[in-house]
């Protein structure tokens, strides 16, 4: 099992450049002299424009017909994530500054992960075609109803979101590029298939020019200077729980319905889990130049972390699991069945000399 557990190298670039922003902010701050908040900027048209080109519409189309799969999906990502940070906001405010705690509920408001997702149910041994099919839609819902849920929660606590401009940009950046993309696929989606690689590197890369670009900023503007050193082990920590509560409540679901299993490990991977590549460049839209804006992002870059972690650890024993199952019915259709015509004759009887 620890065989198919391979740490994602994204994961310490991530924490590198983390680092690289505490060492050096005046390089990366917006501004600067490496210009990362232009990278960033114009990357988010680019990771959308990539997005496009590589959804593939005829698979979505093919597992449509799941449609109570789906639906637990959905409403867990964008009704059950939202309602357990709501509940837990009175605890949650008392411990973590209030930036944070938009971070959290931002977390929870974001679509779903589409790559890991997809991999960590085929790992698992899990219904493919419907993590496709709920990642990817999860995704191209996310980027009406994410600033939605958002501005609904800044207005009742008291924030403000201007939801207008916020719709202007995300038109803009993201649905113009990933439209864009759907429409160019049937010239570029052979190149994009053999150029996998290069793609998933600069669609990493924009992702970390937006980290890098944000803590700059913070750090820069003394954001952090009069924090706690707990205060991300406090933040790991609400992650943790905030993906145990929906784990375990999904799983529930999924057991009370009675789906099957490879369909339970697709559903339960896909609501459990939340798209970094999504949330960053939807962060940078929403929020702007904030210069808070790295405490709003740091529960979604830790939660990242952790869910593949997490997620690996349990796709890696369903795998494991699914192996032994296939081995053991593969050495039962192996041995030959004894038919009643086939059974073997009793051995002759002896006669005894008196």
């Amino acid at each position: 099992m620890l065989s198919r557990l391979k740490l994602d190298p994204f994961l310490p670039a991530l924490v590198g450049t983390v680092l690289l922003a505490l060492a050096w902010p005046q390089l990366g701050v917006t501004g600067g002299p490496l210009r990362a908040d232009r990278a960033a900027t114009y990357g988010i048209a680019i990771i959308f424009f990539l997005y496009g080109a590589s959804l593939e519409t005829s698979r979505l189309v093919e597992s449509a017909a799941r449609w109570k799969l789906h639906l637990v999906v959905q409403l867990a990502t964008f009704v059950l994530f939202p309602l357990v940070v709501v509940v837990a906001m009175p605890l949650i405010g008392k411990v973590l500054p209030p930036e944070v705690a938009v971070g959290f509920f931002f977390l929870a408001a974001l679509p779903s992960t589409v790559s890991s997702s997809v991999a960590m149910t085929s790992l698992a041994r899990g219904n493919v075609p419907v993590a496709i099919f709920n990642a990817s839609i999860s995704s191209l819902i996310g980027v009406f109803l994410t600033p939605l849920l958002m501005a609904s929660y800044l207005h009742a606590t008291g924030g403000h979101m201007a939801l207008g401009d916020v719709i202007v940009k995300l038109i803009t950046v993201v649905m113009l590029p990933l439209g864009f993309g759907q429409l160019v696929r049937p010239l570029i989606a052979k190149l994009i298939a053999r150029h996998k690689a290069v793609v998933k590197v600069a669609d990493r890369g924009v992702i970390l020019a937006i980290v890098y670009n944000a803590f700059c900023d913070s750090i820069a503007g003394g954001v952090w200077s009069g924090q706690s050193p707990s205060l991300v082990v406090e933040m790991a920590a609400g992650a943790v729980w905030l993906f145990a509560v929906v784990f375990f409540v999904v799983q529930g679901i999924c057991r009370i319905a009675r789906f099957p299993e490879a369909d339970t490990v697709a559903v339960v991977f896909c609501a459990s889990k939340k798209s970094l590549a999504t949330g960053l460049p939807m962060a940078t839209v929403m929020f702007g130049a904030n210069p808070q804006l790295s405490l709003i992002i740091m529960p979604i870059m830790l939660y990242h972390f952790l869910q593949l972690v997490i997620v690996g650890f349990i796709a890696g024993r369903y795998g494991v699991r699914a192996d032994a199952l296939e081995a053991i019915e593969a050495a039962e259709a192996s041995e030959p069945s004894l038919l009643p015509e086939e059974a073997p004759a009793p051995p002759p009887k002896v006669r005894r000399r008196a």
